[in-house]
Formats: C-alpha cells, sequence, structure tokens
C-alpha cells in the first residue's frame, strides 16, 4: 500500500479563533460549508471540538463511502484532528496566525493508506483531484462565512495538481497510439 496526500490552504481575512471557533461546531456551522458531496451528515456525539462524532456519505466521481469520524483537538485553538474510525484515514485542519492575527491561514491535510494494483493506480491518481476540488469548495465557503462583510478575499495561488496528471495522461495516451501505430 502508498499513502496518498491531499492538501490545501487559504488565508483568510479573520482571526484565527473565529476560524477555529466555526471549524470546531460540527454542528451548526460545519454543515454550513460542507460541499453537496456529503451525504446524510449528522452529529452522533458532542458536537463542538474534541469528542465530538460525525457520520456522513461522500460521494465523489460516482463513487460513494461512508464515514464515522471522531474529533481531537490536537492543539486546542489550532489544530483539530477528524479521524475514520473504519479506515486509515486522517483529516488535519490548522488555523495559524497571519498579520498580527488579524488574518489566518487554513490549511487542510488528509493522508490514508491507498489500495494496490490497477484499483490502487486509479485510486491515486485521482481521489486527490477530486478532494481536493471538494476542500477548494470548502475553503471558499469557510472563508465567506468567517470573513467580516465587505472584506476582501486574499489571492490564491492555484496549486492544484489537475495540469500536471492531464499532462501525464496525455503521455500515456500518446504512447499507446504511437505503440498501437507501430504494430
Amino acid at each position: 500500500m502508498s499513502k496518498i496526500e491531499v492538501k490545501n490552504e487559504r488565508v483568510v481575512n479573520a482571526q484565527p479563533e473565529k476560524v477555529y471557533d466555526t471549524l470546531k461546531d460540527y454542528k451548526a456551522k460545519r454543515p454550513l460549508f460542507l460541499t453537496p458531496n456529503f451525504l446524510d451528515y449528522q452529529v452522533e456525539q458532542g458536537g463542538n471540538g474534541e469528542g465530538t462524532v460525525v457520520r456522513y456519505r461522500l460521494q465523489a466521481a460516482r463513487r460513494e463511502r461512508p464515514y464515522r469520524i471522531q474529533v481531537n483537538e490536537a492543539v486546542k485553538g489550532q489544530v483539530i484532528q477528524e479521524r475514520d474510525t473504519n479506515s486509515s484515514l486522517v483529516t488535519t485542519w490548522t488555523v495559524s496566525p497571519l498579520e498580527s492575527g488579524q488574518q489566518s491561514r487554513v490549511s487542510v491535510a488528509t493522508e490514508w493508506e491507498g489500495g494496490q494494483g490497477v484499483g490502487g493506480f486509479f485510486e491515486r491518481t485521482f481521489a486527490p483531484l477530486g478532494l481536493h476540488r471538494i476542500y477548494d469548495q470548502m475553503l471558499d465557503q469557510l472563508t465567506a462565512l468567517v470573513q467580516p462583510a465587505g472584506a476582501v478575499s486574499v489571492p490564491q495561488k492555484s496549486n492544484s495538481p489537475v495540469p500536471l496528471v492531464l499532462l501525464a495522461a496525455g503521455v500515456v495516451v500518446g504512447i499507446a497510439v504511437l505503440r498501437k501505430l507501430q504494430k
């Protein structure tokens, strides 16, 4: 098996405390910035930070998978870890202060042990792309939720792996076509 990682981050014009409080509120605020990919989201236990347990189904790329997540505040006020109780998946949300605490860098990183063989290849290739897109949308919605009215968003540099994957796919297809033509 191989480890698969997906990372996104955003600079938000809001104080870190406000961003963190929004992230750890799984009952009232989290549903406001989840994408439509999260189906049947429900809080089983707690609802605010440490000890919270949530359940949902994640739908991406015509696939759907159930998750049961336990929440741990690894570093109170800065780091929230979400661990799936049925797999190796761990998502870490980190909030760091910027500009003397007037802005926040919000990062989300997910990692899990991928499958093997052809299925594992497709998982390593395409699952990060879909999850990256979902996190982009979540960070956009989180930003809109926590920024004061009228605040201008900080422009984001895209670090999307899409162009690189498209290039790699084009090379693979090109080689296959050339081999076919040579026969």
